[in-house]
């Protein structure tokens, strides 16, 4: 799931539970624009990286201890990272999206889509 700065969602895409949220991530920021992008250790990646310098955005995401070379990032706009996790947060207040009650995609993606729409009205 893509977030704006107020923590609200812009854009999510639906994958299988064993695949990893990076794989999906440069299809996210596709035509997206910003100062910065903020991600987590998972996100860390020369790939994403590549494709968020190209946006004209700062990657504002902590090194994976694998790394052998640490890239500093900058840690005061990192702190606002939970702005994504409150966006979870308030889907999960909707039951049906935090248990996943509807076996097909497309009926999850649809509730996804009313549960957005009512978040921004808030």
């Amino acid at each position: 799931m893509l977030a704006d700065a107020l923590g609200r969602p812009l854009r999510f895409i639906v994958t299988a539970g064993q695949v990893g949220d990076i794989t999906q991530a440069p299809a996210l920021l596709e035509r997206q624009s910003g100062d910065a992008v903020l991600a987590d250790k998972a996100y860390d990646s020369n790939a994403l990286r590549e494709t968020i310098a190209d946006m004209g955005a700062e990657a504002v995401i902590p090194s994976n201890r694998t790394r052998k070379i640490i890239i500093p990032h900058d840690e005061v706009a990192y702190k606002h990272r939970n702005r994504i996790e409150r966006c979870f947060n308030r889907m999960k207040h909707f039951r049906r999206f935090a248990t996943r009650y509807d076996r097909r995609t497309i009926h999850f993606e649809g509730f996804i889509h009313i549960a957005a729409a009512m978040i921004w009205l808030r």
